[in-house]
C-alpha cells in the first residue's frame, strides 16, 4: 500500500465499498457526537467522511487534534446511512471506518478560518495566503486560471502559433508605465529593465522570420492598483503575426476569446465576428471606449435641440465648439425627485457643476429645470434623437467633447446598474477601432502618440507628409484596435509599423529626433532596415480574462500570491532592505531620504504603532 493514499479525498463512491483505503489530507471540520468522532478530511480533489469510534484508541488524538493539521488515515470503505447521505459531494454515500490515525503535521491555531465564508482583513488574508488558498472558492479560481491557460496554448497552437519566451532582464523603454529597474553588479552604474510588454522582442520575432509567435507572457509594470489590475505584474497571451492586416488578427484571436469563454461558463457569449465600433462613435454612444454593451442606454448629441434655445447654459456652450450629450432612463418619469438630485450630486461628484434632466409626463408634456426653456418643437426633437417616450426621463451633461462623455459615460453605466438593465448573464465582446494616431498634450503644448509609438497609421508615411496642419494630424487615424468584454478592456494590439522612414517622421512629429529612436528603440529600428514583414499582434491579458470568468470583483482573487494595493508582499515580506555587503556589490548608496524612510519604519511612533 502506497505511503499517504489509495485514493483522493474526492474519488471514493459506493463502488469502492467495502475496500481497505489509505488517505491524507487536511483536517477540515469536525463533529463530535461523544461515542464517535466525525471528520471531513479534505485535500486537493474533494471531501471524504471519515469515522472515529469510541473503541478507537486515538479517538482522544483526533478530538484534540486541531483543524487543518495533515493526517493520514486508513480503514474500510462503508456506506452511509442513508439520512447523513450528502448528496452534494461525489463522496456523500460513503465513509470511512477508520483503523489507524497518524498526524503527518499539526496545525498551529488558524488566524484564517478555512472552512467558512466568514470574510477576513485583506492583509490577513495576503500574510497567510497559503490559508487563504486552501479555502473553496479561491482554490477553485486558482485551478480554472490553470485551465484557462492551458486551453490558451491549447488553442493557439492548433491555429499554427509557436511559443517562444523573451527576455526578462531587458533595457529601459518608454512604453508609458514606470519601469522596474535591476541593477547590474557587472556593469556599474547601468540598469537592467522587466519588461512592461515583450513588445520589441515579439516584433524582432516578426523581423527574424518566424511567422506566428505567441507566450504566456509575464509583464511588469510600477503602477498603482485597481480592482482590475495588479499592481507589480501580470500575464497576458502575447502573439503576433507576420504579413498580418487587422482582420487576420481578428479573425485569429476571436475564435481564441469565444472558445475561451464558452469552454469555461455557461453564460451567452457573442458570436463570432465580434462587432467592430469606431473609437469616435464609442465616445459618443457610450461615453468611453470600453463599453459595456449589456447596458441598453445610448448617449445622443441633442445640440441641434439647444442651438439657439432659450436656455442659455447649453446655447453658449454650443456657441464655444462644446457639446450637449444626453443619456436616456427609461421608466423613471414617476421616481422623487431625490432620485433626481442623487444623479445630480453623483455628476458632481465626478466634477460636473450639475446634471441637467428633463422629465416627459405620460401626455408627453415636459417638466423638469430646463423644459421650460424649449418649444413643443425643440422637446419633439429631443424625443426623436434619444429615442425617449412619455414615462421616461433624458439627463444631460455639456462641455469640451472629452469632458461631455466622461460624465455621461458614467450617468449611463450608474443608471444601468441602478435600473437594473444589466444582463449578468452574458458576455459580450466587440471591438474598438479607428484610434486616433495623434493626440494633443495640453500640458506640454505638443502633439503625442495617441496609443502606441508602434503603431500605424492608416494611410501611411504619404498621409503624414501631406497633413498641412496640426488638426489634420490630430485626424490621423491608426491601425490599432482594443478588445473589450463587458466594459473590461482586455486588450490593446496593432498593425505595427514597420518602415524605418515612417518611424523616424512620426516620432519627429511628436518632439523626437532619429538619434533619441535609435537610443530607445535601437534593436527595433535596426531591424527594420534589413527587411521587416508587415505584422501585427493583441496580448489579452490573462489574469482580467480569468477574473471574469470566475465572476470576481477584484483581480486578486484569481492570482495565487498577489501584491496589496500598495504593491507588497505581505507573504514573502517583499519589498525588503538589502544589507550594505549586497547595496556595495551593486554600487548603489541609499538617498538621505530612503535611509530616514527605513528609519522611520524600524523605529514608529507610538501613534504610528496604534
Amino acid at each position: 500500500m502506497h505511503d499517504y493514499r489509495t485514493h483522493n479525498c474526492g474519488q471514493l463512491t459506493r463502488k469502492d465499498i467495502g475496500q481497505q483505503v489509505k488517505l491524507s489530507g487536511w483536517i477540515h471540520r469536525k463533529r463530535d457526537h461523544g461515542n464517535l468522532l466525525f471528520i471531513d478530511l479534505r485535500d486537493h480533489y474533494g471531501l471524504t467522511q471519515i469515522v472515529i469510534t469510541s473503541d478507537d484508541a486515538f479517538l482522544d488524538q483526533a478530538t484534540h487534534v486541531r483543524n487543518e493539521s495533515v493526517v493520514t488515515v486508513t480503514g474500510e470503505l462503508v456506506a452511509r446511512n442513508a439520512e447523513t447521505v450528502n448528496k452534494n459531494i461525489v463522496t456523500g454515500e460513503v465513509e470511512l471506518a477508520v483503523k489507524t490515525f497518524l498526524v503527518e503535521s499539526e496545525s498551529d491555531p488558524l488566524p484564517i478560518q478555512v472552512n467558512t465564508d466568514k470574510e477576513f482583513p485583506e492583509d490577513t488574508r495576503l500574510k497567510y495566503r497559503f490559508l487563504d488558498l486552501r479555502k473553496e472558492k479561491i482554490h477553485n479560481n486558482i485551478v480554472l486560471r490553470s485551465k484557462v491557460i492551458q486551453s490558451m496554448r491549447n488553442r493557439m497552437v492548433e491555429l499554427g502559433f509557436m511559443e517562444f519566451q523573451t527576455p526578462i532582464l531587458t533595457a529601459s523603454s518608454p512604453e508609458g508605465a514606470r519601469d522596474y529597474l535591476v541593477p547590474s553588479r557587472v556593469h556599474p552604474g547601468k540598469f537592467y529593465a522587466l519588461p512592461q510588454a515583450p513588445q520589441q522582442f515579439k516584433q524582432l520575432l516578426m523581423a527574424s522570420g518566424f511567422d506566428k509567435y505567441f507566450q504566456i507572457a509575464p509583464c511588469f509594470r510600477d503602477e498603482d492598483a485597481r480592482a482590475d489590475r495588479s499592481p507589480g505584474e501580470f500575464y497576458q497571451l502575447d502573439m503576433e503575426m507576420a504579413f498580418a492586416t487587422q482582420d487576420d488578427v481578428f479573425a485569429a484571436i476571436e475564435p481564441v476569446m469565444h472558445g475561451l469563454f464558452t469552454e469555461f461558463t455557461d453564460k451567452k457569449v457573442t458570436d463570432t465576428p465580434f462587432p467592430r465600433i469606431t473609437y469616435a462613435d464609442s465616445m459618443l454612444k457610450y461615453g468611453n471606449d470600453k463599453p459595456d454593451l449589456r447596458n441598453p442606454l445610448i448617449i445622443t448629441e441633442v445640440n441641434e435641440v439647444f442651438d439657439g434655445s432659450d436656455f442659455s447654459i447649453f446655447a453658449k456652450q454650443i456657441k464655444e465648439g462644446n457639446c450637449v450629450r444626453a443619456i436616456a432612463a427609461p421608466g423613471v418619469g414617476s421616481k422623487p425627485r431625490s432620485f433626481f438630485e442623487k444623479k445630480i450630486a453623483f455628476a458632481q461628484d465626478l466634477g460636473a457643476p450639475g446634471l441637467g434632466y428633463i422629465i416627459f409626463n405620460e401626455d408627453g408634456s415636459g417638466k423638469g429645470p430646463i423644459a421650460k426653456f424649449l418649444d413643443e418643437v425643440r422637446l419633439d426633437k429631443l424625443k426623436e434623437i434619444t429615442g425617449i417616450k412619455n414615462g421616461d426621463a433624458v439627463f444631460f451633461s455639456s462641455g469640451k467633447p472629452a469632458d461631455a462623455a466622461f460624465i455621461a459615460g458614467h450617468v449611463r453605466t450608474h443608471l444601468g446598474q441602478e435600473l437594473d438593465l444589466i444582463n449578468d448573464d452574458e458576455f459580450k465582446f466587440c471591438w474598438i477601432v479607428d484610434f486616433p494616431y495623434f493626440e494633443w498634450d495640453e500640458d506640454n503644448k505638443k502633439i503625442d502618440f495617441s496609443h502606441n509609438p508602434f503603431s500605424m497609421p492608416q494611410g501611411g508615411l504619404e498621409v503624414i507628409e501631406n497633413a498641412a496642419s496640426n488638426e489634420e494630424l490630430l485626424d490621423i487615424k491608426a491601425w490599432q484596435y482594443d478588445i473589450v468584454c463587458n466594459g473590461i478592456e482586455l486588450s490593446s494590439g496593432a498593425i505595427r509599423n514597420h518602415k524605418p522612414d515612417l518611424m523616424y517622421k512620426a516620432f519627429a512629429i511628436c518632439g523626437y529626433d532619429e538619434s533619441v529612436v535609435d537610443e530607445k528603440f535601437g534593436g527595433v529600428i535596426r531591424a527594420f532596415k534589413f527587411g521587416c514583414p508587415p505584422h501585427g499582434g493583441i496580448a489579452p491579458g490573462v489574469d482580467r480574462i480569468v477574473m471574469l470568468l470566475a465572476d470576481e470583483p477584484n483581480i486578486r482573487e484569481v492570482i495565487a500570491f498577489p501584491m496589496n494595493q500598495k504593491a507588497e508582499d505581505l507573504l514573502m515580506s517583499a519589498p525588503s532592505t538589502i544589507d550594505i555587503k549586497q547595496l556595495r556589490e551593486l554600487n548603489i548608496q541609499l538617498s538621505p531620504k530612503a535611509k530616514a524612510a527605513l528609519e522611520k519604519e524600524a523605529n514608529p511612533t507610538e501613534d504610528e504603532e496604534a
